[in-house]
């Protein structure tokens, strides 16, 4: 359709005043004529996207519960890991705290064995001070006290 026969749509039908000679154009059944095949064109794209959003409303609720059903999945997953990863996390914490604890005890067993070599060096003269004491305390030339 041309802009002449566009714009010919909205020129009055005949002079005002008396009726001219011939009929008038009927503009409503003019105007459904023309209008309906795009209204119909209009009427199924409309049931076309009902289609589509159905169809698109159907594949977004799979998805959801896709991804409800995966999360479930990595959930249970991490709570059987967690122990292994924990003893993992914590392993070198306790190797260290092994080591530590080996150091303090070869530390303590060298100030044992220092404390024993002290004893064994100073136990005869404590027991000959000792044997003294008691012969003197036996022999009453020293008053107890």
């Amino acid at each position: 359709m041309s802009l002449r026969d566009f714009l010919e749509r909205f020129r009055p039908a005949g002079a005002p005043g008396a009726s001219a000679t011939g009929v008038p154009g009927d503009r409503m059944a003019e105007r459904a004529a023309e209008l309906e095949p795009a209204l119909a064109r209009l009427t199924d794209v409309q049931q076309q996207v009902a289609r589509i959003r159905a169809a698109a409303e159907e594949t977004a609720e799979a998805l959801r519960r896709n991804a409800v059903r995966e999360a479930e999945h990595l959930l249970a997953d991490a709570r059987e890991q967690a122990p292994e990863v924990r003893r993992q996390a914590a392993e070198p914490l306790l190797r260290e705290a092994r080591q530590e604890a080996d150091a303090l005890r070869a530390a303590a067993d060298r100030t044992a064995s220092a404390i024993r070599e002290r004893t064994r060096e100073r136990m005869p003269h404590l027991v000959d001070l000792a044997v003294a004491d008691a012969m003197r305390l036996a022999s009453g030339t020293v008053k107890e006290p």
